[in-house]
């Protein structure tokens, strides 16, 4: 059992980044390059103070990493796996949303 603690905190860690929509286009973008806070604010359309706060927070969940080049800071994926993790996820969201099996959906809301 001990083994399964980890992944389980690892999961959840990854569940709390991709629960805002902000941090779920972060990494999204972060998925096709890295980049600078600056660059991704102005792509996102969001204040830098913004932006800083969810990188931060990416960053403690251990998804993102933090590069100095220069006076500058360049962000990536903590892991090139997270990538083909946020794709598999997307597929993923597809074919549920567009699976309407649920019988219990309208009276519900749940799907």
């Amino acid at each position: 059992m001990l083994t399964i603690a980890p992944e389980i905190e690892v999961l959840a860690r990854f569940g709390r980044a991709l629960a805002d929509p902000i941090r779920c286009r972060i990494l999204i973008a972060l998925r096709e390059a890295p980049a600078h806070p600056a660059d991704l604010a102005e792509a996102l359309g969001i204040s830098r103070t913004r932006l800083s706060n969810h990188l931060a927070c990416l960053r403690d969940c251990g998804l993102v990493v933090a590069f100095p080049v220069g006076r500058r800071t360049r962000y990536e994926l903590a892991d090139p796996r997270l990538g083909h993790a946020l794709d598999d996820l997307r597929t993923a969201v597809v074919a549920v949303a567009a699976d309407a099996t649920c019988p219990d959906a309208a009276e519900k809301g749940c799907c």
